[in-house]
């Protein structure tokens, strides 16, 4: 089957908008926000644009659809009023995938913001059994790795697993990894070495078909850092010759690939889909 690839696409003017502009990219598969990612408010989605949203694509064949849940969730979180607002949000990202046949929604599961990690994950454990027990949906969650920065509980592979573990089976059907974040955090993606070493670590926490969306994203800092700062694929710090290797390695080599590479100019996501798509079958 051909390797599905696709970008992060604006959803401005209706979330039918969205499919356009991943087909002029030549784009297979594609990731969304269903709405603004930094308000609570998640506005109003016309039918004619679901009906139209879920024409294009099937006519597109343009799968799977994932959605990006909002920025501002995070069902760790210790503060009350704000963890009963993540659990709602996360259902009503699920009650609209499911409205547009939007097979995935992406996941941070949030922050310590100070607390003990351990007790965090466990908040956010017992947030998703909610979320589990509040109803059914077709579409399932993907959680994903973040980058190793002050708070974060979920940026090495275990951590992930422990919440896959604990959760009622068919809310969650496994993974994202965004390459940014794992590199970030210290998984040396640039060697081959290193890169077997995360292969083998999903496989042996999470699963060998947990892994379902690959973020593909160069990173701006430094192996380790603990910073989530995106670059154009094969300008950052893991490079054209990584990438060319990650892309064909045999665990990751059919796995969707999302790119969120920054957007500065109009030419930007044809440019970093360009270099991929050159990549593929070269390593």
């Amino acid at each position: 089957m051909q390797r599905r690839i696709g970008v992060h696409v604006s959803i401005a003017g209706g979330i039918d908008k969205g499919l356009e502009r991943a087909k002029e990219l030549g784009c297979t598969t594609v990731q969304i926000f269903s709405h603004n990612p930094r308000g609570w408010g998640l506005g109003n989605r016309q039918e004619e644009e679901i009906v139209r949203f879920m024409a294009l694509k099937k006519s597109y064949d343009i799968a799977p659809v994932f959605i990006h849940t909002s920025y501002l969730i995070n069902l760790a979180t210790s503060r009350q009023e704000l963890l009963r607002k993540s659990i709602a949000m996360v259902i009503e990202e699920l009650n609209i995938a499911d409205q547009i046949d939007a097979e995935f929604v992406v996941l941070h599961t949030g922050s310590a913001a100070g607390d003990d990690p351990g007790t965090a994950r466990g908040r956010a454990i017992e947030a998703l059994k909610q979320i589990a027990a509040a109803g059914t949906w077709k579409a399932r969650l993907l959680l994903e790795n973040t980058a190793g920065e002050r708070g974060d509980v979920t940026s090495r592979i275990h951590d992930l697993a422990g919440i896959l573990q604990q959760v009622p089976r068919g809310l969650i059907a496994g993974i994202c990894l965004d390459t940014c974040h794992a590199f970030s955090a210290g998984y040396d993606i640039c060697t081959a070495k290193g890169l077997d070493v995360l292969a083998r670590e999903i496989s042996a926490h999470c699963g060998r078909d947990a892994l379902r969306l690959i973020h593909l994203n160069d990173a701006k800092k430094p192996l380790g850092s603990g910073v989530d700062r995106h670059e154009h694929i094969g300008e950052g710090m893991i490079g054209k010759k990584s990438f060319s290797r990650f892309v064909n390695h045999p665990f990751f080599s059919r796995i969707p690939l999302i790119l969120e590479t920054p957007k500065m100019t109009a030419d930007d996501d044809l440019r970093n889909l360009g270099t991929v798509r050159a990549l593929i079958g070269k390593g």
